[in-house]
């Protein structure tokens, strides 16, 4: 059966990477959240207030990112997700779409200390290499680490969960 990997953890602390890399080895489709906003979205992106204009749209992707991993679930292959869900509730709803579907899944947490993460995502914004997406400011990168939430027990004992530190 096919399996869903899904990449969570803090902003910068390689998600990208460790994606890319892990598609290549399990020959995975990759869906990617930071993908669709951009292309869909900063253009329009506004200035103030950028939260609840992110959200909204956020979940308008995942909806849409969930119909693609089933169809590519359902034809055989895997599927590698990076959906942001930064913290356990988003998780949690996830988990259940998954469960309804009788889905594999298994989640990879990626961590690395804040001040690494921080000045990886400083040089992804001045270098814009190949995992940059979007400018994140410093105070997109404080607010979006203080809303990470790690995953913890229950997830656990759930589902196959495999810690991975980038530091």
């Amino acid at each position: 059966m096919a399996y869903i990997h899904l990449i969570e953890g803090p902003v910068g602390s390689g998600k990208s990477t460790y994606a890319s890399e892990l598609g290549k080895n399990h020959q995975a489709i990759r869906l990617t959240l930071d993908d669709w906003m951009t292309t869909l979205f900063s253009p329009d992106r506004p200035s103030a207030e950028i939260f609840e204009w992110y959200s909204e749209r956020k979940n308008r992707c995942i909806k849409q990112i969930w119909k693609m991993a089933c169809s590519i679930i359902d034809s055989g292959h895997d599927v590698i997700l990076e959906l942001g869900l930064i913290q356990q509730q988003s998780r949690e709803q996830f988990f259940e779409l998954v469960d309804s579907a009788g889905y594999q899944l298994k989640i990879y947490v990626l961590d690395a200390p804040r001040e690494v993460r921080k000045e990886r995502i400083q040089e992804r914004n001045l270098t814009k290499c190949d995992t940059y997406s979007m400018e994140v400011p410093d105070h997109i990168f404080e607010i979006a680490s203080d809303m990470w939430e790690p995953v913890d027990e229950s997830e656990c004992y759930r589902y196959d969960v495999k810690f991975v530190s980038t530091e």
